[in-house]
Order: structure tokens, then C-alpha cells, then sequence
């Protein structure tokens, strides 16, 4: 039983849990260093699938100002080597008052060589693929090849990264390695390089200082006390100067911009607990976080650390933050899946258990794959381009660089590199009333801008927009400039 590359403890773990001498045989390999190239192989194949779904999702005209061109401009002011502004946010809007994100000047030298919005989409894709392979290295550690490729491909696959990589750009991209890398040294008990890695995810958004605090904590519990007790300290006390210091500071009217509305009096404190796990969307949420994992992940404690994720989520009054839309899952998914590498690396899974969890993971993933967007890869629709957006690429054409632009929401991304673009439903707010926008250029087909006022009035049969004139008007986009 001499193997250098399994402990003593784990042995041990493994035989309290009734896993079976053969089991335990199966699960010693050799070191991880050999699994390297599979694994970034695996990684290599899920970077080319995020590119090719994210960058043509941009080319079809289906990312949006909010927020790959919000980030776009963010991305470009770091850059430029100026404060984060985006014009989409508002005139001269700082937004650090609205998340604090300064990690994302770590890609401004990317974009300085490559000034576009697919360089934010390539970098995402390149961080949440690398993501895979610390994973897939303990995997094979944990139980071997097999193992390891059901948790690349499980992984790689799970519907919260491919939220993400659908949906535009989004710091919480950067998050996704460091916590891999971070909880896959804590299933270790590499305790020095779960809490380093942990570190920076306060600058990734303000609310995960309070994931690095959940981090320390589980290193407290199971490692050393006071390096784990400082860290949560540190990531508590900063998601607390973020919110209530920084953010507040360069926000506009002073204040925090997500704080939930005052609970009416009337709401008694059980009723607002019962609340946090109402509706049942909430369930459903926390049933698909753990169901690609083959329920695995309830086996280790590492699940715990998507507690302060699921907090502030669930008590949020927003609807958008409650379900399975959107990004707001990415970081949990390298929670799940460490957490159930971690538990069949310490034994907590019984060999008459394992063979069931991987096939429920299986299926689950093959489900959610024609159920979210990876499956798009697959569709003739992708790679072909309608005639609605070869108008808008020529009618786009029409604005000159360096040039200032309200645009509607899906047009205002294919802008934000190249122009001063704001949002046209808040123009004319959008810009000093002493320098309106050079270009107003609005897609009624988008439905990701209803309602909109300004809109409205350029849909009318005869538009007239003051001081501005029609440059063309076809299949459903108008565009003025300043007469």
C-alpha cells in the first residue's frame, strides 16, 4: 500500500467510507504531471467551442451594449490608462461606483494590441477553459483517467459556464480560475495556495470578498486556524469597504446602487427568512448546481463555500437573480465540481455509489447541453448570416470612428470599440446637453430594448428627432445624424 501519491489520511477516509479494496486500487495513480496533457487537450477543445459560440453570437448581432459593450469601454479606458468610464452607464460614469472590478485592467494590454470587443471575448473564453484542467489534474489524482475526463467534460459543459460564455462579457470570467485553483488546493489541504489563490477575487466583485471569507473559513475548520480565520476576516472586511466605502464613493448619487428596497414594516423577520427560499425557481436553481455533478457535491463540505453566492442571490429581490439565466451561476460551478472531486478523493463516496452519480451527471449535462446555449454550436442558424444583419453591419459602416453614438442596446455593442456610444433609450440624458451624440442609429426588432422612448418616435411613420436628419431607414433600423 506504500503509494507516495495518496496520503495516509485519505486511505483512511476511503476505507471509513466502505469503499472497497479494488475501489481504493483503482484511485491510486500516478501524479497529475502525467495527466497534464489530456487535460489541457480537454480545456483546448471547450476554448475553441466558447470562442466559436461567443465570437459568432457577436458576429449575428446578438451581444448587447449592457454589457459586452460596457465592458468594452471599461476594458478601453484601462487601456488608455484612464479611470474605467463607460458612456453606457452615463455621461463620464465611473463604473467603479457600480461593481468594483479593477481586475479587469489586467486585460488592457490585450486590448491595447487587439483594440476590439473580441479580444474580451476571446480572453474569457481562454480563462473559464484553463479553468478545466486544475480540475481534470485532481480527477485523475482522485480516481483516475476516466474520472478525470467525466469531470472535464461534466465541467466544461455545465450550464453555468455556458450562461456565461453566451451572454457577452463579464468580470466574474476572471473569478472562474481563481477559484478552481483555489478550492482544488483546499481539497488538498494545500492550505498556503488555497488562501493566495483566494486573494484576488476581491477585486473581481465586490461580492465575493464575502465567497474569500467563506474560503478562509473552510481552511479555519480544516487547517491551519489563524492563517484561515485571518483570510475570512480579510474577505468580509473587504466586500464591507467595497459596498459601503468605494462603491458609494464614485457612484453618482452616493450610495451603494444594489442595495434592496426597505422591507415594509408590516414583514415580520420569519416571514422575510421564508422568504430567501421562495419561490421555488430558488430550488430548482440549487437542484441544477449540484444534479451535473451526479449529486456528488453534497457529499463534501467545499459545497458550503456557495453559500454567500446563494445568499445574496436568493434575498434579492430581483427575479433575474434567482434562476438559471444569465451569469450569475459561473461561479458556482467550480464550487460543485471540486466539491465532488473532493469527495470521492477522500473517500466519502462508496463504490456502489460512484458508478449511479456519473450517470445521473451524465445525463444531466447531455439534458442541460440541448437546453442551453452550447447546443447552438450544432445549429445551421449559427453559421449563417441573415439579411437583417447584413443591413445593420452596412448601416453601421455609415458611422465614422471616433465618432459619438446613441444606439440601441444590440447595435451599441457592435460600437463600443470604435466609438463613444451611449444607450439611445436614455438619450438624450445620455450625453452633455451641450454635446449631443454625432449618430443615432435604433433596431425596433431588438427586443432587448422595450419601451423605449426615443425608439418610439424614430418608429413613426414621419420621425422627427430635433436637429437631426434621416441618413436611411431600412428593414426595421434607422439612422440620423446631426443636421
Amino acid at each position: 500500500m506504500n503509494n507516495p501519491n495518496i496520503s495516509v489520511d485519505t486511505l483512511q477516509r476511503r476505507a471509513g467510507a466502505g469503499v472497497t479494496g479494488t475501489a481504493v486500487r483503482e484511485s491510486r495513480q500516478a501524479p497529475a504531471g502525467t495527466f497534464s496533457k489530456p487535460a489541457y487537450l480537454v480545456a483546448g477543445a471547450f476554448f475553441l467551442a466558447y470562442l466559436l459560440l461567443s465570437l459568432r453570437r457577436h458576429a449575428a448581432n446578438l451581444s448587447t451594449g449592457y454589457d459586452l459593450g460596457i465592458f468594452t469601454q471599461i476594458v478601453k479606458s484601462y487601456s488608455e490608462l484612464s479611470a474605467p468610464y463607460s458612456p453606457l452607464k452615463g455621461p463620464e460614469y465611473n463604473t467603479l461606483g457600480d461593481h468594483f472590478h479593477p481586475i479587469l485592467a489586467l486585460l488592457a494590454p490585450a486590448y491595447r494590441a487587439f483594440p476590439s470587443s473580441y479580444t474580451l471575448l476571446v480572453c474569457q473564453a481562454a480563462l473559464v477553459a484553463f479553468s478545466i484542467t486544475p480540475l481534470m489534474k485532481w480527477a485523475y489524482e482522485a480516481r483516475g483517467r476516466k474520472f478525470a475526463y467525466w469531470i472535464g467534460v461534466s465541467y466544461g459543459a455545465s450550464w453555468g459556464l455556458a450562461k456565461l460564455i453566451s451572454f457577452d462579457f463579464h468580470e466574474v470570467a476572471l473569478a472562474v480560475p481563481l477559484l478552481t485553483l483555489s478550492l482544488c488546493a483546499a481539497g488538498r489541504q494545500n492550505w498556503r495556495a488555497a488562501l493566495l489563490w483566494s486573494l484576488p477575487l476581491v477585486l473581481v466583485k465586490e461580492d465575493l470578498g464575502l465567497t474569500v471569507a467563506a474560503i478562509g473559513a473552510y481552511v479555519a475548520w480544516k487547517g491551519p486556524r489563524t492563517a484561515g480565520l485571518a483570510v475570512a476576516a480579510f474577505g468580509a472586511a473587504a466586500t464591507a469597504l467595497e459596498m459601503l466605502v468605494i462603491l458609494p464613493y464614485f457612484n453618482p448619487v452616493g450610495k451603494f446602487a444594489y442595495w434592496p428596497a426597505p422591507t415594509p414594516e408590516e414583514t415580520g423577520l420569519l416571514m422575510q427568512a421564508a422568504e430567501a427560499f421562495w419561490p421555488p425557481v430558488k430550488w430548482l436553481t440549487v437542484l441544477m448546481i449540484v444534479a451535473p455533478t451526479g449529486f456528488l457535491a453534497l457529499r463534501s463540505p467545499l459545497l458550503l463555500v456557495t453559500l454567500p453566492t446563494l445568499a445574496w442571490r436568493f434575498t434579492s429581490p430581483n427575479p433575474f437573480h434567482w434562476g438559471t439565466d444569465f451569469h450569475y451561476s459561473a461561479v458556482l460551478m467550480p464550487v460543485a465540481f471540486a466539491a465532488a472531486v473532493h469527495a470521492v478523493a477522500t473517500g466519502r463516496v462508496t463504490a456502489r455509489a460512484f458508478l449511479p452519480a456519473c450517470v445521473i451527471g451524465a445525463v444531466t449535462t447531455a439534458v442541460t447541453f440541448f437546453t442551453h446555449p452550447l447546443h447552438e454550436l450544432v445549429l445551421p442558424r449559427t453559421w449563417s448570416e441573415s439579411a437583417h444583419v447584413r443591413t445593420a453591419d452596412e448601416l453601421l459602416a455609415e458611422i465614422p470612428d471616433g465618432a459619438t453614438v446613441a444606439a440601441s442596446n444590440r447595435l451599441a455593442a457592435q460600437l463600443a470599440d470604435r466609438a463613444t456610444v451611449s444607450e439611445i433609450c436614455l438619450f438624450p440624458r445620455s450625453f452633455p446637453p451641450s454635446e449631443p451624440p454625432q449618430w443615432l442609429i435604433y433596431d425596433d426588432t431588438d427586443p432587448s430594448d422595450p419601451d423605449c422612448a426615443a425608439g418610439k418616435a424614430m418608429e413613426a411613420a414621419t420621425p422627427d428627432v430635433p436637429g437631426y436628419r434621416m441618413v436611411a431607414r431600412r428593414d426595421g433600423i434607422s439612422l440620423f445624424s446631426k443636421s
